[in-house]
């Protein structure tokens, strides 16, 4: 995955859990020292995975808590520093919701080796949404977290649920 994920990640960490808890999952990750990550570097899957989980080990929380927290910090921080146009596209969360797929082909077109995970979407009534997340990373968790942020980006509550290990029903009110 691109470096830009890992680096959101690592001040996500330090912030709300510290330095130290970043350094801890580093080491439970098997990494002797902090690799050099670049935004548009290639790293490893497994290894990002692999510091999620350590995250989620030295910090004491769930995964599904790591990806909320991760998704709040990469809407209302990360992405408010290096992508607010996209957000500005958007009046609302479901016109945003329906735009991850576009946003994620447009950042990525330029960059070697991309693979950013896509999506496709079926609307299960007028106000349920299901968002069909096509990766071979298995980070639904992330996406869930991610939607409900953009949730609250917008003012709105959305109810997010998994419902399989590919997709998320969000509701709007």
């Amino acid at each position: 995955m691109k470096g830009v994920i890992a680096l959101a990640l690592k001040e996500m960490v330090e912030e709300k859990y510290g330095a130290a808890t970043w350094k801890r999952a580093l080491a439970a990750a098997g990494l002797e020292k902090e690799p050099l990550i670049l935004p548009i570097s290639d790293v490893d899957d497994e290894t990002v995975l692999k510091i999620v989980s350590g995250v989620c080990q030295t910090a004491g929380v769930s995964v599904a808590q790591i990806a909320d927290a991760f998704g709040s910090y990469w809407v209302d921080v990360y992405a408010q520093r290096h992508y607010p146009s996209y957000f500005r596209r958007a009046k609302d969360a479901r016109a945003f919701l329906q735009m991850v797929d576009s946003i994620h082909t447009e950042v990525t077109q330029n960059m070697r080796n991309a693979r950013p995970p896509h999506f496709r979407y079926a609307w299960k009534d007028p106000n349920t949404l299901e968002m069909l997340y096509l990766s071979h990373r298995g980070l639904i968790d992330f996406v869930a977290g991610l939607a409900k942020a953009v949730g609250a980006h917008y003012g709105e509550t959305l109810i997010v649920t998994k419902s399989g290990p590919d997709r998320i029903l969000i509701r709007f009110h």
